[in-house]
């Protein structure tokens, strides 16, 4: 079954940095767009940023645009969220997501999640 477990949260003062993973199994991760979202307490989940199959489109939500970079790694079925010049508002559960089409929405795919909290 489809298996997607996210790493590499925690506490980062403003102005900080963090690398997310998300290692995926049970479906054909190469054949797959990946997607990064995030839940902030009392909001919906928001798309952050999506990556196609082999790396060669990516895209950003404005939040977060020349702040965060996705990118992912096939032969290890990880996709990545470089999370640079952090701030308060980043302060999410960050989710991955696997999708067959790279404009769709989010799959019923989820996985724990990774705690990110910006605070001094």
């Amino acid at each position: 079954q489809v298996q997607l477990v996210e790493s590499g949260g925690g506490l980062v003062q403003p102005g900080g940095s963090l690398r997310l993973s998300c290692a995926a199994s049970g479906f054909p991760f190469s054949s797959y767009v990946m997607s990064w979202y995030r839940q902030a307490p009392g909001k919906e989940r928001e798309l952050v940023a999506t990556i196609s199959n082999r790396g060669v489109l990516r895209s950003y939500a404005e939040p977060v645009k020349g702040r965060f970079t996705i990118s992912r790694d096939n032969a290890k079925n990880t996709v990545y969220l470089q999370m640079n010049s952090l701030k308060p508002e980043d302060t999410a559960v960050y989710y991955c997501n696997p999708k067959r089409n790279y404009n769709e929405g989010p799959s019923d795919y989820w996985g724990q999640g990774t705690q990110v909290t910006v605070s001094s």
